[in-house]
């Protein structure tokens, strides 16, 4: 954190022995424009020492333990300290570089009163609500959106249906849309809890696949009838955007577990049988769909060169 007055202790690259120097974050060090260099703290620093514990053969490198002690002055009428604490990975001679930044790295802080000795962490248990966010944009972007759209390529064609097929189509789009907002809300308030954790691939799809989700529900209101001249162009562009939503979609889900670390939980499982459940039919619906067009297509082709007749009922007959 920028600001941060720091005690670090690393294997001296000369000697191997522990050795506790004195570190300010500052902003440079942040923007990795300058190496960490160690310089006295502008804190009433009374002693400080480190130690490394498992045994005569620990290292570093081995796991072993360090603890670091140290004694500070405060400032009249201040009894409160805020503490940081982290480990690294490499130190370049007796600069140490950037550490870790997982949500846990960049949770490790509390606040100490040392007048009563209570501390209080500041990490918030944020795993319901993670959980709520993911399960919300899992059903609506991942599963309801994509039924929608299988709802209108592969139903619109049944003629006993009429209208129904649309109506089926725009109410399980907006119930999707509805839910992903508030899925896409909890993101949002999520970020707002987590300060300096940022996941910005999926930050950024979530985006994309939201505001994609508002184009496609403000085109209804739009919609021109089917004799107006740009219905064909706001049919393109109803289906662009509505597919690139439903890929966005399925790619950010997936995200979203390996942001959860649950690349090989139960839910994911679920998640991909519902997935696979939904291309099988796809594959299915779109077989079907070929072999009805190309019987439908020989049938004029044979009605155009004149062995096939119509009968008053509809139905066809060959002419002998």
């Amino acid at each position: 954190m920028t600001g941060t007055r720091a005690l670090i202790a690393f294997p001296d690259p000369n000697s191997g022995q522990i050795v506790l120097l004195p570190y300010i974050l500052d902003p440079t060090v942040k923007l990795q424009k300058s190496p960490l260099l160690s310089r006295p703290l502008d804190i009433h620093l009374l002693s400080s020492t480190a130690a490394m514990y498992g045994g005569k053969l620990a290292t570093v490198h081995n796991g072993a333990a360090i603890q670091i002690y140290a004694s500070i002055k405060l400032k009249p009428n201040k009894t409160k300290i805020h503490l940081v604490w982290n480990r690294g990975l490499y130190v370049q001679g007796y600069s140490p570089t950037i550490h870790p930044t997982t949500s846990s790295d960049l949770s490790s802080i509390a606040t100490i009163d040392v007048l009563s000795g209570s501390s209080a962490s500041q990490h918030r248990d944020l795993t319901a609500l993670r959980v709520i966010h993911g399960t919300l944009n899992a059903i609506s972007w991942g599963l309801l959106l994509p039924m929608g759209a299988i709802t209108a390529r592969y139903l619109r064609h049944i003629q006993a249906l009429g209208t129904t097929w649309f109506y089926a189509h725009a109410g399980m789009q907006l119930f999707a849309f509805t839910l992903g907002t508030a899925g896409f809300a909890l993101g949002i308030r999520l970020g707002q809890l987590s300060p300096g954790v940022e996941y910005g691939l999926h930050r950024k799809l979530g985006i994309a696949v939201f505001c994609l989700g508002a184009l496609q529900t403000l085109a209804l209101f739009f919609r021109p009838n089917a004799r107006n001249k740009f219905r064909k162009y706001w049919k393109s562009y109803h289906h662009f955007v509505g597919y690139s939503c439903v890929v966005l979609g399925f790619v950010n889900v997936f995200q979203g577990f390996e942001v959860m670390g649950a690349s090989r939980s139960y839910a994911k499982l679920c998640y991909c049988l519902g997935l696979s459940t939904l291309i099988g039919v796809c594959i299915a619906l779109e077989v079907n769909s070929w072999v009805v067009f190309c019987r439908k297509s020989k049938e004029e082709k044979l009605r155009r060169e004149g062995l096939i007749g119509v009968s008053d009922k509809g139905s066809s007959g060959i002419h002998h």
